[in-house]
């Protein structure tokens, strides 16, 4: 039997994992996540923030440069973080780049009674990726809006758009519980109760109404709520595993804001060393063929114990 969660009980996620595992990726070192290194997935580091986020603002431009009216292309982006988004407006802008043929698929959004939360709700992803970049960009360089493909309760129309433009890359960040897009770990109930699902099974998960993991409502308080957790909604529609692996490469960013020294060690060294398992989402991403982690060096930390 594996370990009961440390952090609630009725769930899986990474505490439940072999101690072994977990104590070798706290070990690790900045320039040992540099070593793990592989084809197939890459590990960079940035020294300042501001090379950080333009470089990140970049993947947007990269891949809308490669949209053609035969083959159009685009990128699917996070809400967390966010700060990239003002820069890929200014940057378009700037650059007087046509969006005519670019696409561009949101992550994830709230559930709110079974619906998408609307775009005036105050945490609204859509409404975050529309104040923040898209509204920014010139009317005249602007993609069509049918261009903009952002998941709703009734996945059909956006599953289907993925079949309509080569998606170059998918962003993301990472979260406490080890998620990308809302990719939490599965409960710990039915045919579930002695093991999570194995990474191929969890695979075959396509864009969905998910159930948030305890840490996952934690941590979305935190960041953009002020603590008040019964403010946050408990299920969001996800991009999936099934979308993921159709994008060229799959682009992770780690600030330092969303997860902590040991999250960001411990995914790292599962993709590295080919340690797959769904009680950490992240670590699936060992089979996908091109994954990039981007660290943040100020923000890496360490997993020494210390009191503050």
């Amino acid at each position: 039997m594996r370990p009961l969660s440390k952090v609630a009980p009725e769930w899986w996620d990474y505490t439940t994992l072999d101690r072994e595992i977990l104590d070798d990726a706290a070990r690790l070192t900045p320039e040992d996540l540099l070593g793990l290194s592989r084809p197939g997935f890459t590990v960079k580091f940035y020294d300042t923030l501001e090379d950080f986020y333009l470089a990140e603002a970049l993947e947007y431009i990269a891949a809308w440069r490669q949209a053609t009216p035969a083959r159009p292309a685009g990128l699917c982006g996070p809400i967390g973080p966010t700060e990239q988004l003002p820069l890929v407006a200014r940057l378009v802008n700037e650059l007087e780049l046509d969006l005519r043929h670019a696409h561009f698929w949101g992550m994830d959004e709230w559930v709110l009674g079974g619906k998408e939360a609307p775009v005036t709700h105050p945490l609204s992803f859509a409404k975050a990726d529309l104040e923040l970049c898209f509204n920014r960009i010139r009317p005249d360089l602007r993609m069509p809006a049918e261009n903009l493909h952002f998941p709703k309760a009734d996945t059909a129309e956006y599953r289907a758009s993925w079949k309509r433009a080569r998606c170059v890359v998918m962003q993301g960040g990472q979260g406490e519980v080890k998620h990308w897009a809302f990719n939490d770990p599965v409960r710990r109930k039915g045919k579930y109760k002695d093991a999570p699902p194995s990474p191929a099974e969890y695979r075959r998960l396509a864009t969905r109404i998910v159930d948030l993991h305890p840490v996952t409502l934690i941590q979305n308080a935190r960041t953009s709520g002020g603590g008040v957790v019964q403010n946050v909604p408990s299920q969001a529609i996800s991009v999936g595993p099934v979308e993921t692996w159709q994008a060229e490469k799959v682009s992770i960013w780690h600030a330092g804001n969303h997860d902590n020294a040991f999250g960001q060690r411990l995914t790292a060294f599962m993709i590295s060393k080919r340690i797959p398992d769904s009680s950490v989402p992240m670590s699936l991403l060992a089979d996908h063929p091109n994954v990039q982690f981007n660290y943040y060096r100020k923000g890496i930390g360490t997993c020494e114990a210390e009191m503050h």
